[in-house]
């Protein structure tokens, strides 16, 4: 699997072949916390012979774990919603990416708005996946981040092995229960993300600060940034993703930028593959005849 080195961590991505019409952008998929690129595969395999796709595992999960060469010389990293968006700046400039749309989930969304604030000259727009918020309430995010500093903690590599265990993974934070190799691969990632990340990445981003920065943020962004929510998503419910869309400008015109899948937990991407592809096409065929003619990858 290729691999980039982005301020001295090394970077796992796909990048699928190029496509005929060079005018369309890159697709670029963040994953959410304690996941990988994997599950971005299903819709990948629906998208790629239209869009050149890029997906990777961000800084600390899922095959960009840290090593112990370079595990020193990143404790001094911001694990913050911007440095993750300084990262995927870095792997779009280090190959060639001139013109991208960012498919964010869950935590990913939150990324991929401020690597479009950050590098509007690249990302053409966002699709956030169940993901939304920006609306501070103390006593349920000291409770999620106690909750999550305990999950982190005690991830013993032999959870892999625990008989049954895939089938209680295939069946948290989804509306219907997922097919057991996902229950497998969740697993995985959750054991194998690095701990100084896996902790970071959810106490910086979660601070009553940086919380109440992506309302700002979503209200000067540009582009135009789009929002799926999950009918039955009981991590993201659907009050907080229409609360951070109403910022965009798009939110009150005659098409709302918000999307609804019935019958969706929180991991829309692998409960519903052929809804999030059949939204992302309605949302990409709108802008199309908006992309320049460019030479999207130069690799």
């Amino acid at each position: 699997m290729p691999s980039i080195n982005i301020l001295e961590t090394p970077h796992i991505y796909e990048l699928t072949a190029p496509v005929a019409n060079s005018k369309l952008p890159v697709l670029v998929f963040v994953h959410g916390w304690l996941l990988s690129r994997h599950y971005w595969q299903p819709v990948v395999q629906l998208l790629q012979s239209e869009y050149q796709c890029l997906l990777y595992d961000a800084r600390g999960f899922g095959d960009s774990v840290t090593t112990l060469a370079n595990h020193n010389s990143s404790k001094s990293r911001s694990y913050s919603l911007h440095a993750y968006a300084q990262d995927l700046e870095c792997l779009l400039k280090d190959l060639g990416v001139e013109q991208a749309w960012i498919v964010g989930h869950s935590l990913g969304g939150s990324v991929a708005l401020w690597t479009a604030d950050i590098c509007p000259e690249i990302v053409k727009g966002v699709i956030c996946l169940n993901a939304g918020g920006g609306i501070y309430l103390k006593e349920e995010f000291e409770r999620f981040r106690n909750v999550g500093k305990q999950l982190v903690k005690f991830r013993p590599h032999w959870l892999r092995y625990v008989p049954f265990l895939s089938l209680v993974f295939s069946r948290l934070m989804v509306a219907r229960p997922l097919e057991l190799k996902w229950g497998r691969q969740r697993i995985i990632d959750f054991v194998q993300a690095d701990e100084q990340a896996a902790l970071g990445a959810l106490l910086e981003s979660t601070t009553e600060t940086e919380v109440h920065l992506l309302p700002q943020l979503v209200s000067r962004l540009q582009q135009p940034v789009y929002f799926i929510a999950g009918e039955k998503d009981q991590v993201m419910e659907l009050k907080y993703v229409n609360h951070l869309a109403s910022f965009h400008r798009l939110f009150i015109s005659q098409e709302s930028n918000v999307f609804e899948i019935p019958n969706c937990g929180h991991l829309g991407m692998i409960e519903s593959p052929k809804e999030v592809v059949s939204i992302a096409r309605k949302i990409l065929n709108k802008y199309r005849d908006e992309h320049k003619e460019t030479k999207k990858v130069k690799k």
